[in-house]
């Protein structure tokens, strides 16, 4: 049994690797930083595998741990940037293929950031509030409450800029 999840977790992370890369990305926004927490994200899911206790589950295991992932290296460069004064801003890079329209990942970017995450599992990667809730660990009925709460902030924030641009 433990052998069949391992090679369905296997199959999960090959077959979905650009979806995994594309939600570190949208998180840390860094190609290097991205490749990183994909990287932990599959190494630390193959070395707890064995912790899967459904075999429905493991799309939405896999999601928590690499939200968490990315999340600890947030905080990692959270740190680094407290710590380096004389550190150089880094240059912005794009990935061709994962553009996003730059008003909406700015505005984005404004709201707390559990909204954002939902905002981006619920639309970017097209899965249910349900494998949300798993996924973040929080009761349905709040993720639910957060997703609108946090498009209805979106869409006045995106009105807002609209009016200033102007």
């Amino acid at each position: 049994m433990k052998q069949i999840l391992y090679e369905r977790l296997i199959q999960h992370i090959v077959e979905n690797q650009d979806r995994f890369y594309r939600v570190a990305y949208s998180y840390t926004r860094n190609q290097e930083d991205a490749l990183d927490v994909v990287q932990s994200a599959v190494c630390k899911a193959l070395e707890a595998h064995e912790s899967i206790k459904n075999e429905d589950a493991v799309r939405t295991w896999f999601y928590r741990i690499l939200i968490n992932e990315c999340l600890t290296e947030l905080k990692k460069r959270k740190r680094l940037l407290l710590a380096g004064d004389g550190m150089e801003r880094e240059e912005a890079y794009y990935e061709k293929g994962y553009e996003q329209d730059d008003s909406l990942e700015e505005e984005l970017d404004r709201l707390e950031l559990d909204v954002q995450g939902i905002i981006k599992l619920r639309f970017f990667e097209e899965l249910s509030l349900k494998e949300i809730s798993c996924i973040t660990g929080l009761n349905l009925n709040t993720v639910k409450a957060k997703l609108y709460r946090g498009l209805k902030q979106l869409k006045e924030n995106i009105k807002e800029a609209d009016i200033w641009a102007s």
